[in-house]
């Protein structure tokens, strides 16, 4: 079995209420040939402290001029080294036998773009849809955690657009699944990467705002139009009270 090196993105501004765990989390993994790369948008509150502290086991970026979560992905991946990439928020936490799933699965099947594995956010997510990827975000489980592609696969896609600014994940996905027809799994249910924790970037987000993007996401990604705004109506009568805030 070819012992895959993994490389680990966490982006940090102001982290410092549960950074520790996500190190900790990374560097008691089972599976040993990953790089655990932190890429800080100018913290001023105790973050780059905890990332002194684990400095031995932690490739650390400064990114002096900071763009934004998406921006400083990409600058994570570009200074990637490894074979497979994880995104993990700083939030969130990795099982102690997350990547060693991970090297088991590309191991196994060789073809294999990218991987979902179950995670925890309020209750277990599992599985992996592409067929509902038009109008659901419920074809997968979560972006940070759960999620697994090969570098190469990536560089094919691209990185993330800087254009949108709440859902680059999702055009992404969008590219990955219908454009460039990757392959991708998802873990059995009882395989469980981690805990996504809820009240990150995503519940700061203006609902409104965030399905525009979505709209041109969609648009840009050669959806039908009719399709694109139906759904925009439904999310709008689905959420009303919530846009309403």
């Amino acid at each position: 079995m070819k012992n895959y090196k993994i490389s680990i993105i966490t982006v940090t501004k102001n982290s410092e209420k549960f950074l520790s765990q996500n190190i900790l989390s990374v560097k008691s993994q089972k599976y040993k040939n990953f790089e655990h790369i932190i890429v800080d948008g100018n913290s001023t509150d105790k973050t780059l402290d905890i990332i002194k502290a684990h400095k031995k086991s932690i490739k650390f970026i400064k990114n002096k001029n900071d763009k934004g979560l998406y921006h400083a992905m990409n600058i994570g991946i570009k200074n990637s080294s490894g074979d497979i990439i994880g995104i993990l928020n700083s939030d969130d936490i990795y099982f102690k036998n997350t990547l060693e799933i991970v090297n088991k699965y590309f191991n196994k099947y060789n073809n294999l773009d990218f991987l979902f594995g179950s995670v925890y956010k309020h209750k277990l997510l599992s599985g992996y849809n592409p067929n509902i990827i038009d109008w659901s975000f419920g074809f997968y489980t979560t972006h940070s955690v759960g999620f697994f592609i090969k570098k190469k696969s990536q560089l094919k896609v691209g990185l993330y657009n800087l254009k949108y600014n709440y859902s680059a994940d999702y055009d992404l996905f969008l590219r990955m699944i219908k454009k460039y027809k990757l392959n991708g799994l998802s873990t059995k249910k009882s395989e469980i990467f981690g805990k996504f924790r809820p009240g990150g970037l995503s519940s700061k987000i203006n609902f409104l705002d965030y399905l525009m993007e979505c709209n041109k996401i969609r648009l840009n990604n050669g959806q039908n139009f009719i399709l694109v705004y139906t759904i925009f109506l439904l999310r709008i009568l689905k959420n009303f009270k919530k846009i309403l805030k």
